[in-house]
């Protein structure tokens, strides 16, 4: 059964930064994208950003763009979320999600496998 292993997230203040970390295990199946989702409290889930396992395109959700950057490392089958300049409007649970059946969609039926969460606060 495929497990996503997610690290990072905590508490830091406005303009800090955080990195997540995601690694799938327990399949040696190929992901199509893989990447993250984030729900605030009381809101539903959004995809944040998402990066192709092939060619590496990426996408991010507006609000994050210029401060969020998604990068893979194929050697360590890991996926990272870089987050810059944090705003207390991401605070969220964030998710790690990965679509191993290839949908090609990034709403949250799209994605097979999702993390357990990691809980991400931005607050001074």
């Amino acid at each position: 059964q495929v497990q996503l292993v997610e690290s990072g997230g905590g508490l830091v203040q406005p303009g800090g930064s955080l990195r997540l970390s995601c690694a799938p295990s327990g399949t040696t199946a190929h992901y199509y994208f893989i990447g993250w989702f984030r729900q605030a409290p009381g809101q539903g889930r959004e995809p944040v950003s998402l990066i192709s396992s092939g060619d590496g395109n990426t996408f991010y959700t507006d609000s994050v763009k210029g401060r969020f950057t998604i990068s893979k490392d194929s050697a360590k089958n890991t996926v990272y979320l870089q987050m810059d300049n944090l705003k207390p409007e991401d605070t969220a649970v964030y998710y790690c999600v990965a679509d191993f059946l290839g949908t090609g969609g990034i709403g949250e039926a799209d994605f097979d496998s999702w993390g357990q969460g990691l809980q991400v606060t931005v607050t001074s």
